[in-house]
């Protein structure tokens, strides 16, 4: 993925904006020094918990009159609340632990944040340096533990280091494909005497992330699409994350090529544009999963091939040329081959392929709406013919596809969403329609129960004035809904949708379609008898307002009832039925090609639209036979 949004300033412009305000030399504690140097850089809010090894940095956070601390319940709650701050906002998230347990219950969110290219800095408190690789009470080697899962670690031992190292962790979170940086401070070094002066000078050699693509490989990417009959415009998460989606959409409009947006890219094109296919993969739209596969160009920005979009991997989008842009070399060609590899910047390469196309000259002549016209229509078809649905199990039956469309309807395309996983995850990615970027947050590679209610604390912590959901399952609210006490006390009022189908949703689905039924300690018992726990009563007890929703007819007056309490948080206990899927599906390791809209049921194709692709691809068409999948 790529670097932060516009709306965040660049290292230069802090950098400029420090030596502006240049400290005078002062003697003062490390723990003085580490807070003044998250002032300097810009931190406005820092969520943790204190212990024993980190304590000497909290009396003077206690003084700080520009850095917010917020006291949260437990330190992963901390981590994923840092982390939908920093998805909200575009800015760098920061949570804070002691040693030990502390700090690992923060390696969950940390690794999260490295799947998704959230820009974050997790300070850690370690044992005194002498004591380090002796066992001491609360020590665990925290660097080594999360060094597969950050983008750079430190372990600081001495006090005179910790402005430069503050610096660098938040220019590095921040630049390049935007990433978690752990700052592991000794306590002695918290302690001891040091000067403390602004802006340190800092080297990071070999550290030097390309941004601007090269103009070769701008201009090959160019003659490829010149050259494509039904190109695709593949949109991952790093047009989100470099602050791409205006870029985005003058190239489709410009081009007239269909879009299809990842999980991690939902907002990153509008859902109401009529070029937009919608959301491709595992529980993609028909039309995204099959414009990918059908398509002779992908044109893929910020998005990694990950094995969810691609499905077996061998078999995905067969007949596609591919040119990959990517601000990590890494991910080019890692999974599928790129025929134009362009490194740098998401927001920059659009850029640069919209003054190219713009420009007409050369094969960028033919990279015109009239080209592709057919083919978009085509598209365009296919998600009127195939839109994503379902069938109500019964008139009576609240339907979670019900709940969360209702919630997007009433909340509007301004509120923030963030969603726990599994199967209500799929369904507010499907059924809410986001027209903004940012408005989605989702652990998209990791896929970590108990995501939601830190995340939606920490986007509405950094986005006071919008309407913030937490789209919650009965099983992922269950891990972390202890933060509704930090909200309450912090005056933090999320509104948590608790979609309560008394089970481990998306893993009963599973045991439905490939274990024969058999529902193996998947059963949650919170709607189906004795209600444990009842989530009313839990909320009531944190201090929030607890509603309750059974049926279909209270649905629109529960949201509007929650939409008007806003001096502190939410909570509905919506019971929904059981049994209700995510649909489509592509099972997994399975061809794309084998996309079901529900069970045991393929699309069936108009034969005409079958014809006029299958023969552009140089396939024979049965006139006979009705296309299927």
């Amino acid at each position: 993925m790529t670097d932060t949004r516009s709306s965040t300033p660049s290292p230069a412009a802090v950098a400029r904006r420090a030596e502006a305000a240049r400290s005078v030399p002062e003697q003062v504690t490390g723990a003085s020094s580490l807070v003044r140097a998250l002032e300097h850089v810009g931190a406005e809010v820092v969520f943790g918990i204190p212990g024993g090894a980190i304590l000497p940095a909290y009396d003077p956070l206690m003084d700080s009159t520009s850095v917010r601390h917020i006291l949260v319940r437990h330190e992963q709650g901390a981590g994923h609340a840092a982390e939908g701050y920093a998805s909200a906002t575009g800015k760098v998230g920061v949570c804070m632990a002691t040693s030990g347990p502390g700090a690992t219950n923060l390696v969950t969110a940390i690794a999260d944040a490295h799947m998704d290219s959230v820009p974050m800095v997790a300070i850690t408190g370690q044992v005194a340096s002498g004591s380090i690789g002796t066992d001491a009470f609360q020590e665990a080697d925290i660097r080594g533990i999360t060094m597969p899962v950050t983008k750079h670690n430190y372990l600081v031992t001495d006090a005179d280091d910790i402005p430069r190292v503050i610096a660098e962790a938040f220019h590095i979170a921040s630049t390049g494909r935007p990433g978690p940086v752990l700052v592991d401070i000794a306590k002695d070094a918290l302690q001891a005497s040091t000067t403390f002066q602004w802006p340190p000078r800092y080297d990071l050699p070999g550290y030097h992330p390309v941004t601007r693509p090269h103009a070769k490989q701008i201009r090959e990417a160019v003659k490829l699409m010149a050259a494509s009959e039904r190109p695709v415009i593949y949109a991952g998460g790093g047009v989100i994350r470099s602050g791409g989606h205006t870029e985005l959409l003058r190239l489709a409009e410009l081009t007239g090529i269909p879009v299809v947006t990842t999980l991690m890219a939902r907002g990153a094109f509008p859902d109401a544009h009529d070029l937009h296919l919608g959301m491709p993969g595992m529980h993609g739209s028909v039309a995204a999963v099959t414009g990918l596969q059908r398509s002779d160009l992908l044109i893929t920005i910020g998005a990694r091939f990950d094995d969810r979009v691609t499905g077996q991997l061998t078999s995905f989008a067969p007949g596609a040329r591919v040119i990959h842009a990517d601000i990590d070399p890494a991910e080019i060609s890692k999974n599928r081959v790129a025929d134009v590899p362009i490194v740098g910047d998401a927001r920059a390469i659009l850029s640069e392929l919209i003054s190219a196309v713009e420009a007409g000259e050369g094969p960028a002549a033919d990279v015109v709406p009239s080209r592709y016209a057919g083919w978009a229509a085509t598209t365009k078809g296919w998600t009127e013919d195939f839109p994503v649905g379902y069938q109500p199990h019964d008139a009576d039956a609240l339907m979670p596809q019900d709940v969360i469309r209702a919630i997007g309807e009433i909340a509007g395309p301004e509120a923030v969403y963030a969603a726990g996983v599994g199967q209500h995850q799929m369904w507010a990615a499907q059924f809410i329609d986001y027209e903004r970027p940012n408005s989605w947050l989702n652990s998209g590679g990791a896929g970590t129960m108990g995501y939601s209610v830190p995340a939606a604390m920490g986007a509405k912590v950094g986005e006071p004035d919008r309407v913030v959901w937490a789209i919650d399952g009965d099983g992922c609210f269950q891990m972390t809904n202890q933060e509704l006490a930090t909200c309450v006390i912090n005056d933090i009022p999320i509104k948590v949708a608790v979609i309560n189908n008394s089970s481990l949703g998306m893993v009963r689905q599973w045991q439905s379609l490939f274990y024969n039924e058999r529902y193996s300690n998947t059963d949650l018992h919170t709607s189906v008898g004795n209600r444990i726990p009842d989530f009313v009563k839990l909320a009531e007890a944190y201090g929030c307002v607890g509603l309750r929703c059974e049926h279909p007819d209270d649905l629109e007056a529960t949201i509007r009832e929650a939409m008007s309490i806003n001096d502190r948080p939410v909570v509905i206990d919506f019971i929904v039925e059981r049994d209700a899927m995510v649909w489509p599906m592509v099972p997994a390791g399975v061809s794309n090609d084998a996309i079901q809209v529900a069970r045991d049921t393929a699309p069936v194709w108009d034969r005409e639209d079958s014809e006029a692709v299958e023969q552009a691809e140089g396939t024979a068409v049965d006139p006979n036979a009705t296309q299927g999948r």
